[in-house]
């Protein structure tokens, strides 16, 4: 019997229009651009400003660049999953939000909270869904408004981060391409050093939990940067020794777009030069889920059918985790 993969067939991306450069940060917090260039990488990110906007909306926006290049009707659509950790609301999930705002009558949809990794542990579920047979077309959506998390009087939190959406199209295909193999892990111990204090069932929303500020992104930045290193760097070595794969046979690395360091770290232990890594952190920030389909947008008419492409990521949680993918279309 034919294998079933899981193929991404088109991606679709949106950034807000409002551009938040370090020459800005730095009349709103004591920082200055060579102080986060440094540690960062990170020039500018964008922010969305509109009143009453939200992820639903970024996440809608990259959706319909995705539809509109492969001429599908929103009705064909079987499930969308997003992942976020700014959803809309705390239910109904944002995917629901999203098929109603596109008129997806006929999908069903749900979201995963996985940070930084949403978009691999998202893709790694619609893959299932496409290869059991049941499903034809899976739209996996990372999506994600961070500056509604993200403290402004915090130097360490509020260089780092920036607003997007990024989605793919996955579509079934008896070729030997697509989504080949994916290596996710997680360790709660993690929770310690990357979480939200307050607004969930273990303490509800409060005028002393406002007050306090505990509803926005809480990180020790040292820990996270040394589990994230070894984290990203391990899983995808990993991932590529139990497939057989070396340096030579990778077209492109998409690491999670977190901080400079931790990529270049990644492509070390991976043995890639800097020329098969997309970087676009300089531009974007730390768009949590957004970063891997955004960097796929940004260097889809650069990837050719049959490239082997590794995505990493790491997140809050902790969470990480790497997918091989074998791309499946030509498109220039």
């Amino acid at each position: 019997m034919t294998k079933i993969h899981a193929a991404i067939t088109a991606v679709g991306g949106y950034v807000p229009e409002y551009v938040l450069s370090n020459k800005i940060l730095e009349t709103m917090v004591d920082t200055n651009d060579e102080w986060i260039l440094t540690r960062t990488g990170i020039s500018e990110r964008r922010i969305l400003k509109e009143p009453g906007k939200g992820t639903s909306d970024m996440a809608v926006e990259a959706i319909k660049d995705l539809l509109k290049k492969r001429d599908i009707d929103p009705l064909e659509i079987d499930c969308v999953i997003c992942g976020t950790v700014t959803p809309d609301m705390v239910f109904p999930a944002t995917s629901n939000l999203i098929t109603s705002k596109l008129g997806m009558k006929n999908a069903f949809g749900f979201d995963i909270s996985a940070a930084c990794s949403g978009f691999l542990y998202s893709l790694t579920m619609g893959t299932s869904l496409i290869e059991s047979g049941r499903y034809k077309k899976v739209i996996v959506v990372g999506a994600d408004k961070m500056s509604a998390i993200v403290d402004y009087t915090d130097r360490t939190t509020c260089i780092i981060f920036g607003d997007g959406a990024g989605a793919v199209l996955l579509e079934a295909t008896e070729e030997n391409v697509g989504v080949m193999d994916s290596l996710l892990k997680s360790d709660g111990n993690g929770s310690q050093f990357l979480h939200m204090k307050a607004g969930g069932s273990v303490k509800p929303s409060s005028h002393e939990t406002v007050d306090a500020k505990e509803h926005y992104v809480y990180q020790e930045g040292q820990s996270v940067f040394k589990f994230a290193v070894k984290g990203m760097a391990d899983v995808s070595y990993e991932l590529m020794e139990r497939n057989g794969l070396t340096a030579d046979d990778i077209a492109w690395l998409v690491p999670h777009q977190a901080n400079l360091r931790i990529i270049d770290a990644t492509a070390n232990r991976m043995g890639l030069s800097k020329e098969k890594v997309m970087i676009n952190i300089q531009k974007f920030g730390n768009t949590t889920a957004a970063t891997l389909p955004l960097c796929l947008w940004e260097w889809e008419k650069s990837l050719n059918k049959g490239d082997n492409i590794i995505l990493a990521a790491f997140g809050g949680g902790f969470t990480w985790g790497a997918t091989w993918i074998k791309w499946a279309y030509d498109s220039k």
